[in-house]
């Protein structure tokens, strides 16, 4: 069915407002006129027609007969909200107006309101007066109370005075207290004006504990009952700074007194004052001695008068011993630092170190049995720091160097070099050991040193050690540092002595066995300077006078060891032996020759075989063996075994180079770059540790630089 054009503009807006509808119509029709095509397209079902659109015309009343009730039901809910509205409305107008008739009486009453302002201020002017005449009576008796109180302190009655003080702090306190929370300021101005008085008493009371205080150690000994009273006010003050720190909202003038710590700081400087003050006394041995004997004596008594007897007066809290005991470590401490200043001697310096270090925690101070177990001197830490030790240790050593040890040697010395210019030789036990009273005189002097030092601490013997060996080095160089007299190797054996050797367990055997020889070997050295200028040469090839000269120098030297007591003789020996070796294998190795033919080689060979077998039959060691060693790499005849062999010789002697076995083919003449090449990268391929006990002899001797070709302009280099 068609639309009329009545529907179709009512229809309009809703279809332009909801599309979807016109829509949702269209393929709604389409779905029906779908079924209905599909149910009656057979004939049988046209039967069942009219019965259908029964159904559907019945259908469609009941949906319809909803609708109205649904939109009905809305319309009555709209009626009644717009009659609530409408009611609301009313309501609202009518507040309105009474508010504003509310405003204008309100306005009216302005001029009132500034009366009511002037009533509240007189009325807190009246609560002010009032408050102030309610403690009239107890104002105007302080000054009586303060009167009596004073007379009580100046009567030595102190817990009935510090109680009178306590309640006139007392009323002071809550007075002020009430004036504050109702904020009256005027009031309390005119309040500490009558309570003035108080900072006297306070000032007057603090005074005689204070005293009571630095007299507690006598006190507890004669009359306990004065230092309890102290200890008791003290205490009652400190319970109030408690209570009222507590109280934030109002703290009273003066408070916190923090008396028990000002009780503290006054037992503190009480024991500075008495015992560690920086008086000016005498910085010598006996004076510091009788100072550091009466500190040990009053320490010990007093912590023990503190355990004994303090103890019992003070809560326990006090922790009075602690703090006693903590009070002189660190007192005795900065007192010992101000000596330390001073410019001690060596007895001042010997004993502040062996009082600081053996007598202070010892049985004797801190360690003693009364004081036991309450006083523990290991949690005190250092009397004196490490560092301040040390630097002490080092000015006793110089000292000491510098008062016995080089002025005293210097004397000893020249006394016993104008011996050294007689004529004849040194004086000889009855066995023909030549013997001298120095070396005696310096071991005994050096090691009582050493034997002082050890009774205070091992740094400081060690110390002392050390200066002793750089002082006996120095002695012995000494020694040698003179003009030859005629028998000096004589003298110089004499001063190198048994006493000396004696003492290897105070001195390194090392130092012994290098500087008593190096006089020695000096000598020697010289000697054979000449002779080993000719080596290696053809002439020394050609024959042995070179070492026959060598043995005669040696020879001599011997005889002279020969009065020299075992085991100087034997490293007089031994020092030779090897300076003969190393300055021996020294000369070959300037590469002063090279063997030009097989002959000249065999020679060489056989040189070097006569020269160390003559040497070795002289000293019958093994130092030699390296010239022995070192004949086998040049008498080689096959140079392709030459790494074999190196490989053999840096084994047992590991400090040899590759320097040294290359100026040693180099003085065989025959070996070829790829050769050495080889030989040269098997020693860097086989580094060789020196093992434990070896003496080295290679790595002391130096091989010349190579010289540089000489080129002249382009031509090509020699």
């Amino acid at each position: 069915m068609g639309m009329s054009a009545k529907d179709e503009r009512c229809a309009s807006p809703t279809d332009e407002e909801w599309p979807e509808v016109e829509k949702a119509e269209k393929l709604a029709r389409g779905a029906a006129l779908k079924w209905a095509s599909g149910v009656f397209y057979r004939p049988e079902k046209l039967e069942g027609l009219g019965h259908y659109r029964n159904r559907e015309t019945q259908r469609n009343g009941s949906i319809q007969s909803r609708l109205k009730s649904t939109v009905q039901s809305y319309l009555e809910g709209v009626s009644t909200g717009l009659e609530q509205l409408r009611s609301a409305v009313q309501e609202v107008q009518s507040v309105c107006q009474d508010m504003g008739a509310a405003r204008w009486a309100l306005l009216d009453c302005a001029d009132r309101f500034q009366d009511l302002q002037q009533m509240r201020a007189l009325m807190a002017e009246h609560v002010q007066l009032a408050s102030v005449v309610q403690v009239l009576p107890q104002l105007f008796s302080v000054h009586e109370v303060f009167s009596h109180t004073l007379q009580l302190l100046r009567e030595q009655h102190l817990l009935e005075a510090h109680a009178e003080l306590m309640m006139m702090e007392h009323l002071r306190d809550d007075i002020l207290s009430q004036l504050h929370l109702r904020g009256l300021s005027n009031a309390q101005a005119t309040v500490l004006s009558y309570f003035s008085c108080l900072q006297e008493l306070n000032e007057s009371l603090a005074k005689q504990l204070w005293g009571i205080v630095s007299s507690s150690l006598q006190l507890v000994r004669e009359d306990p009952v004065l230092f309890v009273t102290a200890i008791r006010i003290i205490e009652r003050e400190e319970k109030i700074d408690d209570t009222l720190l507590l109280d934030a909202t109002f703290l009273p003038p003066g408070r916190p007194k923090g008396w028990r710590q000002k009780f503290y700081n006054v037992l503190q400087e009480t024991i500075t004052a008495a015992h560690f003050n920086a008086i000016r006394m005498d910085a010598e041995g006996p004076g510091l001695a009788r100072h550091l004997a009466a500190l040990q004596r009053d320490i010990v008594s007093e912590l023990r008068v503190v355990k004994d007897l303090m103890v019992q007066c003070v809560p326990a809290h006090y922790n009075i011993l602690s703090v006693c005991t903590a009070t002189y470590h660190r007192a005795l401490s900065g007192h010992l630092q101000d000596i330390l200043r001073e410019d001690l001697d060596k007895q001042a310096l010997f004993l502040l170190l062996e009082w600081v270090l053996r007598m202070y925690p010892s049985p004797e101070v801190m360690g003693h049995p009364d004081l036991l177990p309450e006083v523990d001197v290991s949690s005190l830490g250092p009397l004196i720091s490490p560092e301040l030790v040390d630097q002490t240790e080092r000015k006793y050593v110089e000292k000491v160097k510098v008062s016995d040890v080089l002025e005293w040697m210097q004397r000893t010395l020249e006394v016993e070099f104008k011996e050294w210019f007689r004529e004849e030789e040194p004086e000889m036990d009855h066995q023909g050991f030549f013997q001298s009273a120095l070396p005696v005189i310096v071991v005994q002097m050096l090691s009582e040193n050493i034997q002082v030092a050890s009774l205070i601490t091992d740094s400081l013997q060690q110390k002392v050690y050390n200066m002793a060996l750089e002082e006996l080095e120095a002695f012995l160089g000494r020694s040698k540092d003179r003009t030859v007299p005629k028998h000096y190797v004589p003298y110089l054996l004499a001063a190198g002595g048994q006493a000396l050797w004696d003492a290897v367990p105070l001195f390194s055997w090392e130092l012994l066995q290098e500087q008593c020889s190096a006089g020695h070997l000096m000598l020697l050295l010289c000697s054979f300077q000449p002779l080993y200028v000719q080596l290696p040469s053809r002439k020394w090839l050609s024959g042995s006078q070179l070492v026959n000269s060598m043995c005669e120098v040696i020879d001599k030297y011997t005889k002279e060891f020969s009065h020299v007591r075992k085991p100087a003789f034997t490293v007089l020996l031994m020092e030779s032996e090897l300076l003969v070796a190393s300055q021996y294998l020294r000369a070959l190795m300037q590469k002063k020759m090279v063997c030009k033919s097989k002959e000249e080689r065999g020679q060489l060979c056989d040189r070097l075989l006569q020269d160390a077998t003559q040497l070795r039959e002289l000293f019958c060691s093994l130092s030699l063996e390296a010239v022995f060693a070192l004949r086998e790499l040049i008498c080689l005849k096959d140079p392709g075994l030459l790494s074999l062999e190196v490989l053999g010789f840096i084994t047992k002697y590991p400090d040899v180079s590759d320097e040294h076995i290359s100026t040693l083919l180099d003085l065989r003449g025959d070996i070829s770059k790829d050769v050495r090449h080889v030989v040269l990268e098997m020693m860097a391929q086989n580094p060789q540790p020196l093992p434990e006990g070896y003496r080295p002899i290679f790595s002391t001797i130096l091989v010349p630089a190579p010289e540089l070709p000489f080129c002249l302009r382009k031509a090509k280099c020699a």
